[in-house]
């Protein structure tokens, strides 16, 4: 087995260095304008051994973040405080029954269909505080019936920052996406149900 001399390196891709005038094979990645997101890793530019580490060399992972974010990256405990889907105490089926609650597994089928089937009619308890139309914004936000104003107004938070060009990079393919959220926040944030 063979070391390459430079971890990295993306040998006989057929690519040339994006550095203005340079004729080089770009061998290494760096990153491009359109960082990782939900949508997968991002886009790469591609640079020759020499311009990946003039890049490098002016990089600044933490720009655009304020002191207090700076400071959370930087500490040992950073991530931790995320609890992943499998660790949540839902088991990130989000209300349905989990496989571990049944001893057969067509039960566990059965209960997760009907509790989907139930949800997509609107018949929940939950949902009849809510009008039609609400429970629709509602399904667009992707809340359920137990929803409050600050789960709500998180959530959105959290949609605005995944679709708002501004904020994933300038992609702008999920515009009606945006304006379907910000639609269904402007109903929702007036429903009597919050009251």
């Amino acid at each position: 087995m063979r070391r390459e001399k430079f971890h990295g390196r993306y040998e006989g891709a057929g690519r040339e260095c994006e550095a203005p005038g340079c004729r080089e094979e770009g061998e290494f990645r760096a990153p491009g304008n359109r960082g990782a997101s939900f949508d997968g890793p991002g886009d790469y530019r591609w640079f020759c051994l020499q311009h990946v580490r003039e890049f490098n060399s002016g990089y600044d992972w933490f720009e655009g973040m304020s002191a207090e974010e700076i400071l959370a990256a930087q500490s040992p405990l950073s991530g931790w405080a995320n609890q992943t889907r499998a660790f949540r105490p839902d088991a990130g089926v989000d209300g349905m029954p989990r496989w571990a609650d049944f001893n057969d597994p067509l039960d566990a089928i059965g209960a997760r269909a009907a509790d989907i089937r139930a949800r997509a009619q609107g018949n929940n308890a939950g949902f009849a505080r809510f009008t039609p139309r609400e429970r629709e914004a509602l399904n667009v936000m992707g809340l359920g019936p137990q929803a409050d104003r600050s789960a709500l107004r998180q959530r959105y938070s959290q949609l605005v920052r995944r679709f708002h060009p501004d904020r994933n990079g300038g992609d702008r393919s999920h515009e009606s996406k945006l304006q379907r959220v910000v639609e269904a926040y402007q109903l929702l944030r007036k429903a009597h149900a919050f009251a």
